[in-house]
């Protein structure tokens, strides 16, 4: 199973940002919160940063870095940059997501259906 995959919209907003941010990458993980039970959590890092089992896609012009303990979340994942008229954001097309918020940040998981990907 692919980790994740990028939309071409995401591959270019990525580039964009670590250029902005003067970053090498952007950084996906996921933490313990929102109203879901888990929050997405967006960063920004340097090469040195990263960490010997973080999952690195390259993009145009950066990284997107997924931390080591977010893999099993976001296997199979789909990331699409989206603008509308009242803005745009990043959409986290997650099939292993049991539910999510309307926010778009928050999601849970049924945790006895998740796995560790082989990298």
């Amino acid at each position: 199973m692919t980790i994740c995959t990028l939309t071409a919209a995401a591959n270019h907003q990525i580039g964009k940002l670590c250029q902005e941010n003067d970053c090498y990458a952007i950084s996906l993980n996921l933490k313990g919160g929102g109203c879901a039970g888990f929050e997405y959590e967006w960063g920004t890092l340097q090469v040195e940063e990263i960490e010997a089992n973080d999952f690195v896609i390259a993009c145009d012009q950066g990284s997107l870095v997924i931390g080591a303990h977010s893999l099993m979340f976001l296997a199979g994942t789909e990331i699409d940059y989206v603008k509308s008229i009242v803005g745009s954001n990043f959409e986290i097309r997650n099939p292993n997501a049991q539910s999510s918020c309307g926010c778009g940040v928050s999601v849970n998981f049924d945790m006895d259906k998740l796995s560790q990907p082989a990298i």
